[in-house]
């Protein structure tokens, strides 16, 4: 449900009042990370003569969420048709993707992007392609964070499609619509729909596990957190601190991915 906001007029259409939540979220989470430095530097020490690096870190994360939430559904959204399409090999290629992506640790991932891919391209050679011998800790990391969501986007879109009645796809043929068409005017309007609660879930986790990126030396908020308690060795305080910035950050999310989902919802089963 998205929280009331005062000053919404009762006589807004679904449309419009979505929309404003979407807007006024994104702003107050930009506004956060704008001030974030200057709100933390009023804590105590260790807290605020570290509050510069806790904004950065925080930067660092929204960029990392950001990034591999749109790389995210893309990869679902054409692991999905290619799980569904009449090509078997191209079948059997996404779902071995959605398998072993599914199956193991996003931590494992991370760290295979990381010290490995880079080795087997090298090996192929294909550094050209991939540019994998200069590859930094943030793009090993979105490109983990970002296989991983999506594999679990593609599972969400598929659930969309296979929705969708058959008799839609027979009145489409009916007409004389393409496959093109019909995926892009009847299919997929009405699979997004089915898919959009699980994608917009998986945003807000997406921004939880980004903490996995500490693990190869990404300068995000859990990092920064880890690095200030190693100096200071005053745990509680930095923990309680940390994990408040992110329950900031995951619940302005929460009201954007909220609203977007709202906006989408067609059929009033939200209140």
């Amino acid at each position: 449900m998205i929280l009331p906001v005062p000053g919404w007029p009762a006589g807004w259409s679904r449309e419009r009042r979505s929309l404003a939540t979407i807007v006024t979220a994104s702003l107050a989470l930009l506004a956060a990370l704008w001030v974030a430095a200057s709100l933390i530097a009023l804590a105590p020490a260790p807290i605020g003569p570290n509050a510069k690096f806790f904004a950065e870190g925080m930067v660092v994360t929204m960029q990392l969420t950001v990034v591999a939430s749109i790389a995210g559904v893309v990869l679902g959204l054409l692991a999905a048709l290619g799980k569904t399409s009449r090509m078997r090999p191209l079948r059997w290629v996404c779902g071995f993707y959605i398998w072993v992506i599914r199956g193991t640790p996003l931590l494992v991932q991370i760290f295979f992007v990381y010290f490995a891919l880079p080795v087997l391209v090298e090996a192929i050679g294909w550094e050209w392609l991939t540019n994998a011998s200069r590859m930094s800790e943030f793009t090993a990391a979105a490109l983990a964070l970002s296989l991983n969501v999506g594999a679990y986007n593609a599972e969400a879109f598929r659930a969309g499609l296979l929705s969708v009645p058959r008799g839609q796809f027979e009145a489409a043929q009916s007409l004389g619509l393409s496959r093109w068409h019909t995926l892009r005017d009847i299919t997929f309007p009405q699979a997004f729909k089915v898919a959009l609660p699980p994608l917009v879930n998986n945003v807000v986790a997406l921004l939880k596990d980004s903490s996995l990126a500490y693990s190869i030396g990404v300068v995000e908020l859990t990092n920064v957190g880890a690095r200030v308690q190693s100096s200071t060795f005053q745990p509680v305080p930095i923990l309680i601190t940390t994990a408040i910035l992110y329950l900031v950050m995951t619940t302005l999310l929460t009201q954007i991915t909220n609203g977007i989902e709202h906006r989408f919802d067609i059929e009033g089963r939200q209140s």
